[in-house]
């Protein structure tokens, strides 16, 4: 099953695979997702910009946030071509993409009690 947003199949592997270590799985991705996001945010250089979508793009992909890796995708080829004009765009995309991820990640949290 998939969303715009999710593949649960991924996360069903992730799952199999984690087993009773999935929910910290779920919890450190959040975790990281909002390191790397303030990374996007604090890159003054097209480089450093380039490598924070990289690694975003990167987990989100393992995770199944497949909508959130191809905007990070998208940020890191843009970062190749300047000019940068519109830059912004794409990352508040981001930003709002991963407002979604990480509801969607809190619901699927909320079904393994600690």
């Amino acid at each position: 099953m998939s969303n715009q947003h999710l593949d649960y199949d991924v996360l069903s592997a992730l799952q199999e695979v984690m087993e009773e270590e999935y929910p910290l799985l779920l919890d450190t991705f959040l975790t990281d997702s909002e390191i790397r996001l303030n990374e996007l945010h604090k890159a003054t250089d097209p480089q450093q910009l380039g490598q924070a979508a990289h690694s975003f793009k990167g987990s989100s992909s393992n995770m199944g946030a497949t909508q959130l890796a191809d905007l990070c995708r998208q940020l890191e080829e843009r970062v190749k071509h300047p000019p940068l004009s519109g830059i912004e765009d794409l990352v508040n995309r981001i930003d709002h993409e991963f407002a979604e991820v990480r509801r969607l990640y809190r619901d699927e949290r909320q079904r393994f009690p600690c």
